[in-house]
């Protein structure tokens, strides 16, 4: 029975991976939305961890992504942020965030 509850244990310690979020539930769960620069951004704050880790890691490939195509086209980086963000809040689902340009959040 102890190495029944230990194993038990032990795989519910392990398996805290499974309880990640996605982009899509973070986005329909209200808890982010597209932020005015180019970049995923907090709604609901404090964030919880695996939140913070889907958007450091979503955020950084962005960052990858627009500083090539910066390079690319000869532009400032903030300048592909910026369509880009256009891009995504034209994008959003109903009922998904994104931040306005004066900074609040707005519901679609």
């Amino acid at each position: 029975m102890k190495k029944l509850l230990f194993a038990l244990c032990m795989t519910t310690i392990f398996s805290a991976p499974v309880f990640a979020i996605d982009l899509a539930a973070a986005k329909a769960s209200g808890l982010i939305g597209e932020g005015n620069m180019g970049y995923l951004e907090y709604v609901v704050k404090p964030p919880r961890p695996e939140v913070v880790e889907l958007v450091k890691s979503v955020n950084q490939k962005r960052r990858d992504k627009f500083a090539t195509s910066a390079r690319r086209n000869g532009i400032a980086t903030a300048q592909v942020a910026r369509r880009f963000y256009e891009r995504a809040v034209s994008a959003t689902k109903t009922g998904h965030y994104y931040q306005a340009p004066t900074g609040k959040w707005v519901k679609k």
